[in-house]
């Protein structure tokens, strides 16, 4: 403990705001060392982002158990002390105020030596209520007032960097706001001169605490509404955090956390959000079999075509039994828009609509739905495409449609005028009927069931068991 730090009463600890943010500066700080610090905290910036990924599947998991047993599990409460304190150690190491030229610990523990700790009082019960509105709802001052400080929005606290400051995950902390220009004031000033401006580090640490309370706030770890005050200096009010030394020692355990139930946290988190994608498309997938086919049974998709060109195809459509037997029937329709004649759509092999279309100048479409359209040189049509015998399937009209021969092979589906004009401005549906959609859906879905089921294990064991051991 620091020599002018005084002890407080656990009186004086209740009556407090339950979040405690202590910080002390490094009397020596190196001049030059800021300036690659951002490289040497990459290593932190990885774990990191794999800890908030767990911490924001147990603070949903808590939210939960809050909302039916007014408690925060305090296994997970542990977990995610730990994932704010190790944020709060790298943020004040690195560009949330360069306070310290030691290099951050890794670990979820309180390092009582370390120059920058966090606590957090565990709460006895929480508030059904507010579990459910504090988050989104009552924060939404301080996320603007905390946005102002960091530059960025309410997702302020776990973001963390590429080594090329991109995003990686999450708005870093200090990419900006006023704590950015503070930092990048003192981090000059310590270059020239050797020494840290204390009262630029006194606001420093007020806004950093700041941010601190309302993450703790956000995350349901408190009811207690974050003050709208600047608390400055690297100690908090509340008094010093117990157990602080001077000399170096091991990091204290943290509610039985080992390294081994941290990953296995870190990975379930992993699968439950991936299942949660998962289960999704699986979802998606059954709506659009049931909600999403037109009146004929047919999933469609479609684009509008505008072109000069004289005629606009599909080349080298390949569907062998699989994909039929997937697909089902397949449907190509073309709507005339105002301005176009009839249009002419006609299905025929691959080689011998290659040798009718040789020298036409034509768009070719990859993709529907996206700017999968190119355009090939050439000339106009030889002769209007009705005239011809070798067309699998055809037909002229405002509205044509065809349907894909059912044997394999590859195939050419072309769209011109029926007079062989050039130019065209008409809607392409695609459809097909597609009878394993249901199967589909059912592996996907049982797919993210297993990825959910597995994630909830490795979650469960770790947080059983880190809770065994602190009892």
């Amino acid at each position: 403990m620091d020599a002018d730090e005084t002890p407080v009463s656990s009186h004086r600890w209740e009556r407090a705001y339950p979040v405690r943010v202590e910080a002390r500066l490094d009397p020596d700080l190196s001049r030059w060392l800021w300036l690659v610090k951002w490289l040497l905290a990459v290593p932190h910036y990885l774990v990191l982002a794999l800890l908030w990924i767990a911490f924001a599947v147990l603070t949903l998991v808590a939210l939960v158990a809050i909302v039916v047993t007014t408690r925060y599990p305090r296994a997970l409460f542990d977990f995610n002390v730990g994932v704010l304190r190790w944020t709060w150690r790298v943020h004040y190491y690195a560009y949330a105020a360069l306070g310290t030229d030691r290099y951050p610990p890794f670990t979820l523990a309180d390092v009582p030596d370390y120059p920058a700790r966090l606590e957090i009082a565990y709460p006895a019960r929480l508030s059904r209520g507010l579990a459910l509105v504090k988050w989104w709802l009552l924060a939404i001052p301080h996320y603007i007032v905390v946005a102002v400080f960091t530059g960025s929005g309410p997702w302020w606290f776990g973001g963390t960097a590429d080594t090329d400051g991109a995003d990686g995950g999450g708005v870093p902390w200090s990419a900006g706001g006023l704590i950015g220009v503070l930092v990048l004031i003192a981090a000059v000033v310590l270059l020239f001169t050797g020494r840290y401006p204390k009262p630029v580090y006194d606001l420093v640490l007020g806004l950093d605490r700041w941010v601190v309370r309302v993450a703790a706030y956000a995350t349901l770890m408190t009811d207690r509404y974050p003050p709208f005050r600047l608390d400055l200096g690297g100690h908090d009010p509340a008094g010093p955090i117990p157990g602080g030394r001077v000399e170096p020692t091991p990091p204290a355990p943290h509610g039985g956390w080992t390294g081994g139930r941290v990953a296995a946290t870190i990975t379930g988190s992993v699968l439950a959000l991936a299942a949660t994608g998962v289960l999704s498309g699986g979802g998606a997938l059954l709506w659009a079999h049931t909600a999403e086919r037109d009146a004929d049974g047919y999933l469609t998709v479609h684009d509008t075509v505008s072109t000069s060109t004289s005629a606009v195809t599909a080349e080298h459509v390949r569907l062998g039994g699989q994909w039929r037997d997937t697909l089902g029937d397949i449907r190509i329709r073309a709507r005339a828009l105002a301005g176009t004649g009839p249009v002419f759509l006609g299905v025929a092999p691959a080689a011998d609509a290659e040798r009718y279309l040789a020298g036409v100048r034509r768009a070719e479409i990859r993709e529907l739905g996206q700017d999968g359209v190119v355009v090939r040189p050439g000339g106009p049509l030889p002769g209007p495409p009705g005239e011809r015998a070798f067309w699998t399937a055809r037909e002229s009209g405002t509205a044509p449609t065809v349907t894909l021969p059912p044997g394999g092979g590859s195939w050419t589906v072309v769209l011109t005028e029926a007079d062989a004009r050039a130019g065209l401005d008409v809607r392409v549906e695609a459809g097909a009927t597609v009878p394993a959609l249901p199967w589909i859906a059912a592996g996907v879905l049982a797919g993210g069931a297993v990825l959910l089921a597995g994630g909830a294990t490795l979650i469960g064991v770790a947080v059983h068991r880190a809770a065994r051991q602190r009892e």
